[in-house]
């Protein structure tokens, strides 16, 4: 169960940041589709490494729905086998297609764990920082954040996974830390989102009761985003290689929204966008 202090049960007043707005006014949770320029990401390593290649996948999922596009250029694979990179790298990979990415006119997100490469992304045209880290792993991110008055995706973390954990209660834990760092750095309460992290330091059984116990952390009074998309959770319930979870992605999506999410994070955006339309078209006829 989380417990949580009553400053933080709160919701925020302050006026969102206007992306933020845009973003959470949607009669469905807005669908962020996911843009990976890596070799080694777990669903789709290499296949847009290439800038054409890249360019034409965020056309796609504009063309299929998506709200938003969250750019990544190191792998953080949630069940391990990351290959680190460096700041250098993940801005020799992002400099050929961010600005082009930006012109196409959806707002942009930049999924980094480093505060160089969010910096020079935000000053280049991304919009929302994407922090995996959730501001607890470069000492820079919350600052530099603050500087540019961004929107921040602040998700839980962890260096390994422990089944002996109330996950719920390390959730609520981290993210109390992470409010108090954006907090000391200046970054507006009304600006972040939460992310719980499904599947990154997590058992495969945590990520499915995060999933059942998401409104939880309604508490925050704070937007949540889930991305399940393609999760290896999924495969413990019905065994599945990532391109084959699809069904699994949507039922977890679904479940979610009705659990509070405002944003879904997604490979499948197409799909996604078709079953939350259709979930609140009945939903509306009850």
């Amino acid at each position: 169960m989380v417990k949580i202090t009553s400053q933080y049960a709160v919701a925020p007043a302050e006026v969102l940041h206007p992306v933020l707005r845009t973003l959470l006014s949607r009669p469905t949770p807005a669908v962020m589709g996911v843009l990976n320029v890596t070799p080694d990401s777990f669903s789709d390593g290499g296949q847009f490494l290439e800038p054409d290649k890249a360019l034409a996948q965020a056309r796609r999922l504009i063309a299929d729905g998506a709200d938003i596009i969250d750019i990544g250029a190191e792998s953080t694979r949630p069940y391990g086998g990351a290959q680190p990179v460096s700041a250098d790298m993940e801005l020799r990979r992002l400099q050929p297609v961010l600005a082009a990415i930006v012109a196409l006119g959806v707002p942009v997100s930049i999924d980094s764990m480093k505060a160089d490469v969010i910096a020079w992304a935000l000053d280049q045209g991304a919009v929302i920082a994407n922090d995996v880290w959730g501001l607890q792993r470069d000492g820079a991110m919350a600052g530099t954040i603050a500087a540019r008055k961004a929107p921040v995706i602040v998700m839980h973390n962890r260096d390994r996974a422990d089944p002996g954990i109330d996950i719920m209660a390390d959730i609520a834990a981290f993210f109390t830390r992470s409010l108090e760092i954006a907090a000391r750095a200046g970054i507006a309460r009304e600006n972040i989102v939460l992310d719980p992290g499904i599947g990154f330091g997590k058992t495969q059984e945590q990520s499915l009761v995060v999933l059942a116990q998401l409104s939880e952390l309604d508490v925050f009074g704070l937007p949540l985003l889930v991305g399940a998309s393609r999760k290896v959770f999924i495969a413990s319930v019905s065994p599945s290689e990532p391109q084959q979870r699809l069904g699994g992605s949507i039922a977890a999506h679904l479940l979610a929204a009705q659990r509070g999410a405002r944003i879904i994070r997604t490979h499948d955006v197409a799909e996604t966008v078709q079953a939350l339309r259709v979930a609140a078209a009945i939903e509306d006829r009850q």
